[in-house]
């Protein structure tokens, strides 16, 4: 397996690999990972479909990537923001099929919608009660942008062991940058330091893009429907078996001559409550997803909170199984142990099921919440909410079954261990009801009106619980996730979010699960074309000047709040870059 970028390998199509039409591959979990590693399989690898079984615990595939409606009302566990270079993603989803537009793929379905409606967000930060926050835009960063310059300068080996907070000054976390920040994509000052710097440089072409959502983009409806619907058809259509109810308790591994060698496979039939074993020959390959942030999820309903638990799953018991047989498959206990009660673990899905609360989101997203366009562009944070509550609007409808006047908005709380401000509880504590008060209060609805616009016949609320969501960013050190192929592995593979993809990508998204497929399949079955590369903006000067430019609040460097060493560096510096190609950079960055 090798790297590349660029369109030369990205339109080719590899030889067939020798022998695959003799091997067979068991894939455990059907979340994104286990679906694309299924795609590289049959697209790449070129094996017969019904060589390939997919082994999944529950009943429906999809894993994180969900959207459902259960008997308490309209469900998603979270959401999914997505850019252009998600290199392997699209690289996949060009071969897909769309299930919506005859002749298209599902990479051009997205394309053109992203085209005719493309993403922003008209308010970012509210605060007393809805009103828009006035510096909302504005990074507020002054002299704290030299902490985020020095942290990307510093080797990652630097940082082992170091937590955001131990990093960052007191001043930094009073900073819109550290709300958009925190908000958007999850962080605590407790996680894991290499995770932020490994995000600041991997999106730092969008670091204008930041305050108004311009730089993501969105499905048309939820997950389940856009993204995993169309993979199912694909490998449906190709002949994959798909096994459900099947949870796999373990997989054997024998070592022999330095190799490691997957030889069984112990799973529980959950239908026979019987326990049985795959035998493996080593034609047979096995491609593990270990752990799992929605492993273990409970719900609520309008009247009962979500129930807490800290079971662990069957994703997470497989993993400890297998990291007791070798200590290159990992520390799942790392992820899933000693959380710290802040944590987020509650998200809820509010159906305002008429119209009579629209205005008060209307006057937040300058838009129409029912003409089938962007809406809140992404989430809006309220900065004064003692939950660090945050809510979004996508595209209606979000499922297609919504009647006329429904919108699905989907919470979320990140902070768990404090009471609401308007609900004197956790909300780990709340109803779906309560969630929904604590919301209407933020938004500045009469406090007479909430308790009977946050109930039937105007809205339902459904809250889930999520003792892992965050799991992915806990401290971490190298070695505690396992390499996608370890060393000496002969036919077992690692994917998904808590494996370790030799590159500097990020986890918590959904182009991590589809390049940790792809460097498994090419890797196990020698398929011959590059895995593209990371998007590369972090070595692109120009990139960084605009970074400068943004982080400092959209200010020329004279105007910038350096340190003295550095404001007399520039100054000495300018009179050197006259009529030069450095002077033209610095002039298109807009620093002079």
């Amino acid at each position: 397996m090798y790297y590349s970028n660029g369109n030369y390998e990205a339109f080719a199509r590899p030889k067939k690999p020798a022998g695959v039409d003799h091997k067979s591959a068991y894939i455990v979990g059907s979340g994104l990972a286990g679906l694309s590693a299924a795609v590289f399989m049959v697209r790449d690898a070129q094996i017969p479909g019904d060589h390939i079984h997919v082994l999944e615990e529950l009943d429906v595939a999809g894993g994180s990537l969900d959207g459902t409606k259960l008997p308490q009302g309209f469900v998603v566990r979270g959401g999914r923001e997505m850019e252009n270079h998600f290199e392997c993603m699209w690289d996949m989803y060009h071969s897909i099929p769309s299930l919506e537009i005859p002749g298209a793929s599902y990479l051009d379905e997205y394309y053109w919608l992203d085209k005719q409606d493309p993403n922003s967000s008209n308010c970012r930060l509210i605060y007393n009660r809805g009103n828009e926050v006035p510096d909302d835009g504005e990074y507020g960063l002054g002299k704290c942008s030299q902490e985020i310059v020095k942290l990307i300068m510093t080797p990652e080996a630097e940082l082992v062991g170091k937590t955001i907070g131990d990093w960052f000054s007191d001043d930094f976390f009073k900073t819109n940058f550290w709300t958009y920040w925190s908000t958007m994509f999850a962080f605590e000052k407790w996680h894991s330091l290499i995770e932020m710097r490994r995000y600041a440089m991997r999106f730092i072409h969008h670091i204008d893009g930041l305050p108004d959502f311009t730089a993501l983009k969105f499905n048309k409806y939820n997950q389940y429907d856009s993204m995993v619907k169309p993979l199912l058809a694909y490998l449906k259509d190709h002949g994959v078996q798909f096994e459900y109810g099947m949870r796999v308790d373990n997989v054997v591994v024998d070592h022999e001559d330095g190799q490691k060698i997957a030889k069984k496979i112990v799973y529980t039939d959950l239908a026979k409550q019987e326990q049985a074993e795959i035998v493996l020959s080593r034609d047979d390959y096995v491609f593990v997803t270990p752990g799992s942030i929605v492993e273990s999820s409970t719900y609520g309903d309008q009247d009962h909170p979500a129930p807490i638990t800290h079971e662990k799953g069957g994703s997470w018991k497989l993993w400890e199984n297998l990291a007791a047989q070798d200590p290159s498959f990992g520390h799942p206990d790392v992820f899933c142990e000693n959380l710290p009660e802040r944590s987020w673990f509650v998200s809820a899905t509010m159906t305002l099921e008429n119209r009579k609360l629209a205005p008060y989101f209307e006057r937040l997203t300058k838009r129409s919440l029912y003409d089938g366009k962007v809406n809140t562009g992404g989430i809006i944070t309220v900065t004064d909410s003692n939950w660090c509550l945050s809510f979004t609007i996508h595209r209606q409808p979000h499922f297609k079954s919504q009647n006329p006047d429904e919108i699905v908005v989907w919470i979320y709380a990140l902070y768990s261990d404090t009471e609401g401000n308007y609900i004197h509880k956790r909300v780990t504590e709340c109803s779906g009801r309560e969630i929904a008060e604590e919301l209407l209060y933020h938004l500045g609805v009469p406090e007479s009106e909430i308790a009977a616009d946050a109930s039937e016949p105007n809205t339902n609320t459904v809250p889930v619980y999520m003792p892992y969501v965050t799991s992915y960013f806990m401290l971490r050190k190298p070695g505690d996730r396992p390499d996608v192929v370890p060393a000496g592995s002969q036919n077992l593979a690692f994917l998904g979010n808590f494996a370790e993809s030799p590159t500097r990508d990020t986890v918590f998204t959904t182009e991590y699960s589809v390049r940790t497929a792809m460097e498994a399949v090419y890797t196990l079955f020698k398929v011959d074309r590059g895995v593209p590369e990371v998007y590369d903006s972090i070595y692109d000067i120009r990139q960084l000047l605009r970074a400068v430019y943004y982080l400092g609040d959209k200010k020329k460097l004279s105007e910038q709040d350096l340190p003295l060493p550095e404001k007399l560096a520039v100054n000495a510096g300018m009179k050197k870059i006259k009529k030069t190609w450095v002077e033209e950079l610095l002039k298109e960055a807009k620093l002079i």
